[in-house]
Order: C-alpha cells, then sequence, then structure tokens
C-alpha cells in the first residue's frame, strides 16, 4: 500500500468515528494570531485518546503541546506555501469526492444489498472465466469488437468446446495461462460486483451471460456451489523451503517435518514444537496459531484444504507441502458464518467501498429531485430542442454559433443554472453512443442527465452545511496531506538521504543499539529423560546431532529432535535454567521436555554496528529531527495559549 495513502487512511477513518462536539467553543490558544478552538481539540483528543499507548501523552498538558506542534507544522506548510500546489489540490479534491460518497446514500436500497449480500456470503461458487480486456472509456469501436470476440468464445464454449482450454487459447487475463481461467471457491465481496452478480446467478454446471467489469467482459462457467465452509482458527509448524532449492537441503527440510510428525504421533505437544520448530517466525512464538481465515484468503489452496478437511479441534493434518515449504495444521476452532445481526454493520461498511455503492448513489438522484425542487425555463428549453438535429447521432453536432439563447434554465435553491451551460454539456455529450431517437426524447434524456448532474454538484458542495462531521473530516484530510508533503521533504527523505548526519547521530547514542549475549549452540531434545543421558556423552565425545539422531531415531520413532544456530540467551529454544558456559550442559527439565545444549560459542552483548542497526537509527533519526524541528518552529512562531480555558477544557477531557 502507498504509504500516502495508509497515513490518510488512519486519518478518515478515525474522523468518521469522531464524536461531534458541542457547537460552544472558545479560543484555546493562537499561532501568530490566528485561532485554534476548544471543540476541534476536544475533538481530537477524545477521538484519539484510547488509540494512544504512550500513557504520558494521555495527559492534558502533554496532549496540548502534540496538538500545537501539529498546528505549528501546518503553519509552516502554509508558509511555504504547499497549500497552493496543484498536486495537493488535485489530492485534496480526490480525496472530498471519494468521501462524499459515503454521504450518497438510500437506505432502501442500502438494505436491499445488505440482504443479498448477507444471502450470498452463506454460499460458495467455484467458477472460471474468460476475460476479453476493454477499457471502461473505449471508443464505441473498440467496445464492439471486444463484445464480439466475447460473443465468439461464449458459443465455442455452449457448444461444447473445453472451457479451460478456451481460456488459455483467449482470455486476457495473464494467469489463465496458468490455471484455465479457474479462479478457486469465493463469495460475497471477493469480486467485483457486476461479475459476483453473474457468478452467483448462474446455475452450477453452465455458463453465464455475458457480464462486463471495469477490466473488459467475461463468461463464467460455475462448477460448483458449497454452503460456506465459515472460517477456521487454525495453528501449523512449518519447515521453509530452501530459496536455493538445493536438494540436499530440501530432503533435510523434508525429513525435519517428518520428524515433528512422528513426535506428534508419539504424544508430544503441539504447541511446545510449534515453538522450538516453526520456521514461521509470527506464528511460532504463539505455537503457531494463525489469525482466522475463510475460503480463498490464504495463498496456498493446498493449505486451505488440509485444513477445512481436519474434523475437531485438536485435530492435526500429515505434512502438507505448499509453495512455501511444509506444513503440519492443527485445528483450534471453526467459525461457523456468523448471524445477519453480528455481520450487518459490516456488510453496510463493505458495501460502502464497493462496486454497489453506485446502485446507492444512483438512487440518491430521486430524492435530490425532491430535496431540490425545479421549474424549467420551457421557452429557453424548447429553443435549445429547436437547435439539437441529427448531426448528434453522427457525433458532430456542435451548438449554432448565433443562437442566442441567454438567461437560467432552472435554479437549485437560489443558484442559478444557465441554459449556456445545458448546451456545454450536450456538445459534451454528443460521442456518447446509443443515443436515444428522436432529437426530441434525445434532449430530454439529455436534459434529466444534466439535472442530475447539477443536483449532485449542488449536494456536494454542500456537504459541510449539511454535516458538521463531513466538514470536520475534510479539515483533517487537508491538513493531513499538508502534514505529509511537510514531513517527507522536511524529515522523512532528508533522515534517509543525510548519510552524514545519521552515522554522526549513530555514533553519539551507539550505546543504545545492543545485541543481548547469545551463544552458537546445539540444542538438542527428548520427551524421554534416560535417552538424554546417553545423548550429553555422545555430545561429550564430539559427535554431531546427525549422528546422534540417526542413533536414537530408529524403526519409524523419533525420540530425539536438535535445533542448531545462534540464539538469544532469552530465546524459546533454549530450555529455561540452562546455565550459560561453553561446552555441554547437564541435562535439563523444562515442561515436557528433557535437554542437552553443546554450546561452541559465547556471544557477548555488545553494540551493533551501523549496517545492523540501521533501520532503529533510521527511525530515531527522524524522530529527533522531528523534535528538534518542532523546536524551532516554536521559535518562528508566536504561539499563546489561554490558560484559563484550557483548565476548563480539562474537566471535558477523558481521564
Amino acid at each position: 500500500m502507498n504509504i500516502k495513502h495508509l497515513f490518510l487512511g488512519l486519518a478518515l477513518t478515525a474522523g468518521l468515528y469522531a464524536n461531534a462536539q458541542s457547537s460552544a467553543k472558545e479560543i484555546l490558544f493562537t499561532i501568530d494570531g490566528k485561532p485554534y478552538y476548544t471543540d476541534e481539540f476536544l475533538r481530537v483528543y477524545n477521538k484519539n485518546i484510547d488509540l494512544v499507548k504512550d500513557e504520558s501523552q494521555k495527559d492534558p498538558d502533554q496532549y496540548l503541546d502534540l496538538f500545537v506542534g501539529y498546528k505549528l507544522k501546518i503553519s509552516k506548510a502554509h508558509k511555504l506555501g504547499l497549500q497552493n500546489g496543484e498536486s495537493y489540490q488535485a489530492e485534496l479534491r480526490s480525496h472530498r469526492n471519494q468521501l462524499s460518497k459515503n454521504y450518497l446514500t438510500d437506505s432502501k436500497v442500502t438494505d436491499h444489498l445488505i440482504q443479498e449480500a448477507y444471502s450470498r456470503s452463506k454460499k460458495e461458487v467455484r467458477a472460471s472465466h474468460i476475460l476479453v480486456l476493454v477499457n471502461e472509456n473505449a471508443s464505441p469501436a473498440d467496445t464492439l469488437t471486444a463484445f464480439k470476440k466475447i460473443t465468439d468464445i461464449r458459443e465455442k464454449a455452449l457448444k461444447g468446446e473445453d472451457f479451460g482450454e478456451l481460456a488459455v487459447a483467449y482470455s486476457e487475463d495473464p494467469s489463465a495461462k496458468e490455471n484455465k481461467g479457474d479462479l478457486g471457491y469465493f463469495s460475497a465481496f471477493r469480486m467485483v460486483y457486476p461479475f459476483e452478480n453473474a457468478a452467483f446467478n448462474t446455475p452450477k454446471g453452465q455458463i453465464s451471460k455475458i457480464a462486463k467489469t471495469r477490466f473488459g467482459y467475461h463468461i463464467i462457467k460455475v462448477a460448483d456451489v458449497r454452503e460456506n465452509r465459515g472460517q477456521l482458527t487454525a495453528a501449523h509448524i512449518m519447515i521453509l523451503k530452501p530459496q536455493d532449492k538445493n536438494q540436499a537441503e530440501t530432503e533435510k527440510a523434508k525429513t525435519t517435518i517428518n520428524e515433528i510428525y512422528t513426535k506428534l504421533q508419539q504424544g508430544e505437544n503441539f504447541e511446545s514444537l510449534a515453538k522450538q520448530f516453526s520456521q514461521d517466525q509470527s506464528s511460532a512464538p504463539k505455537g503457531g496459531v494463525l489469525n482466522r481465515f475463510g475460503s480463498g484468503e490464504l495463498s496456498s489452496e493446498e493449505f486451505e484444504e488440509a485444513a477445512f478437511a481436519l474434523a475437531k479441534p485438536g485435530d492435526y493434518s500429515k505434512p502438507v507441502e505448499s509453495a512455501f515449504g511444509w506444513h503440519i495444521i492443527k485445528l483450534i476452532e471453526k467459525h461457523p458464518v456468523a448471524s445477519f445481526e453480528d455481520v450487518k454493520t459490516d456488510l453496510e461498511n463493505k458495501i460502502k467501498r464497493d462496486e454497489r455503492s453506485r446502485l446507492i448513489t444512483a438512487s440518491m438522484n430521486e430524492k435530490l429531485r425532491n430535496k431540490y425542487p425545479i421549474k424549467r425555463n420551457e421557452k429557453l428549453y424548447n429553443q435549445i430542442v429547436q437547435v439539437v438535429n441529427d448531426e448528434y447521432y453522427k457525433g458532430e453536432w456542435k451548438a449554432p454559433e448565433n443562437t442566442n439563447i441567454e438567461g437560467n434554465l432552472f435554479n437549485i435553491e437560489n443558484q442559478p443554472v444557465k441554459a449556456t451551460e445545458f448546451i456545454s454539456f450536450l456538445e459534451s455529450e454528443a460521442k456518447a453512443p446509443n443515443a436515444p431517437k428522436p432529437v426530441s426524447k434525445l434532449v430530454l434524456t439529455k436534459y434529466q442527465s444534466f439535472v442530475d448532474k447539477k443536483l449532485n454538484e449542488h449536494y456536494n458542495q454542500n456537504l459541510e452545511k449539511e454535516f458538521p462531521e463531513f466538514a470536520a473530516v475534510m479539515d483533517e484530510y487537508r491538513d493531513g496531506l499538508l502534514l505529509f508533503d511537510l514531513m517527507e521533504k522536511e524529515i522523512w527523505e532528508k533522515a534517509k538521504t543525510d548519510s552524514i548526519g545519521l552515522q554522526k547521530f549513530y555514533e553519539s547514542r551507539k550505546n543504545q543499539y545492543q545485541w543481548n549475549n547469545r551463544v552458537e549452540a546445539t540444542v538438542l531434545s527428548s520427551t524421554k529423560a534416560d535417552f538424554m543421558k546417553n545423548v550429553q556423552k555422545m555430545l561429550k565425545q564430539g559427535k554431531s546431532a546427525d549422528q546422534i539422531k540417526e542413533n536414537f531415531n530408529k524403526g519409524g520413532k523419533v525420540n530425539v529432535m536438535s535445533n542448531e544456530g545462534i540464539f538469544d540467551q532469552t530465546s524459546n529454544s533454549l530450555p529455561k535454567g540452562l546455565n550459560i558456559k561453553t561446552g555441554v550442559s547437564d541435562v535439563i527439565h523444562d515442561g515436557e521436555y528433557y535437554y542437552v545444549v553443546k554450546i561452541t560459542k559465547q556471544l557477548p552483548a555488545g553494540n551493533k554496528t551501523f549496517e545492523e542497526a540501521k533501520g532503529k537509527v533510521v527511525n530515531d533519526y527522524q524522530q529527533y529531527l522531528e523534535e528538534k524541528w518542532v523546536s524551532d518552529l516554536k521559535k518562528e512562531f508566536n504561539v499563546e495559549v489561554n490558560q484559563a480555558v484550557f483548565n476548563t477544557v480539562k474537566g471535558k477531557m477523558k481521564s
């Protein structure tokens, strides 16, 4: 994801849930005489307080300092003129257009779409498709060419030609060459809405009608429809495939996963084995537990199928190979499809972000006509009808130069809409395909579209007046965009490119970047204490881990496992109570396991080199530059806080 979209997306998400504040407000502070009010400060504080992890920042005085610093940065951005940049203005318009869609809603249409989405969410469709690409704004000729191509392909499919082979031969989806158009199983919201409609409205085993999406034309063959399997919470133990595809290392990885599986069959604990041996660093510390998932949500179909095949909590799979490595999967919990009431709000939010929102926008047109009654100037309208002729159907019509059609065609509230605007609209639409006949009907159709366009524009322009929360979010966007551009210019890029300053910063603080004590060691473990005495003896004799395992793991049983590498002394891979010293340890009992550890080298705590600590150094340098910069801004601008007002505000702030 683009970092700017993430930066602003977080601001938007938080803004949508901001509580409206009382209209009463007082000046809290000024920056060079410009006032900032208590209502904004309280709204931002109450909105963000639960997200703040640093307890010191929840203190009102500390938060005021942060808020003043934020406004100082915005003041600096304005002083530099960043708000006048074309890119900034364009992006702000784009964000406003996007945000305004949240307010173009019709509850009846929304409720229907929610019910439809829930009904579909209870099913999973497996389908293949063939795509012929065509841009949404393609010329009529290109659109017709694409439509004819998909029509011809569909006829071949209907006559019995193999759909997968047709996908390989004709589909313009790049993945079709590998998957023959097979998209696997999916439910509601996994595909764009027109595609979803076609898939869910096509019976099993049949081929859909031609579906048009923003990507082009599709035909879809439905292979299966089944009940939604819901979601799973599962854990796994993963051994990665060697990146260089080395055969010896591959065989070693396979041996390891099979040894772990044998130990599970011998009754050893899944969580302990995952912590000790799984190479999925994100889940291993949690005993291999993964975030819950449903069909089509992981990048490995093999993994999903093996997981969903498990019958009851506690069951685990045989080793399963994926593109990434080998897994043993344990079922923790099955989560069936939730009730309608439980998911209603989530579905509504998804619909607002989905193409379904276009239907809601369309339904708003009628409401806007009722909200803003329009009386058309019939004389002007009839004059316009008279100047439109059959040239329009050729895409060649232009308004005669000496039409003399002047005046207001209609008003929206007190805002006039001139006849010349509609004539310009007609000219802009002249090349649109499928214009209705005769001319009188053509002009009426275009007039209705024009009215809808102007009504939506007027409604959009007045959203800040209609919805105070919309105005607040737009203020946050406006400032957020400026702040992003300013921070990128003043802090982030400087921290990345100022190699001399970065090196000096590291040198002045290098004691803050430390390795913990580490050991280079071989760790052997077993659930059988008597085995480990012999393991200890063999280690002292200089035997390798592989030699020891070969001695004890016979007859299809895995009695001893090994783990070799460099370990932080706090690592879960080392047994608790280990005496850190070079040589072979005593037998250590920790949980269900007995361990013997051979430490070949101790790596003491010490400074990380600049390269080893660079990522953290860059982050710290950015923070240092920002703190210094804000300090300089407080000298550049005159800040005056109304302390009496602030003391009153403290009583309204969340504790």
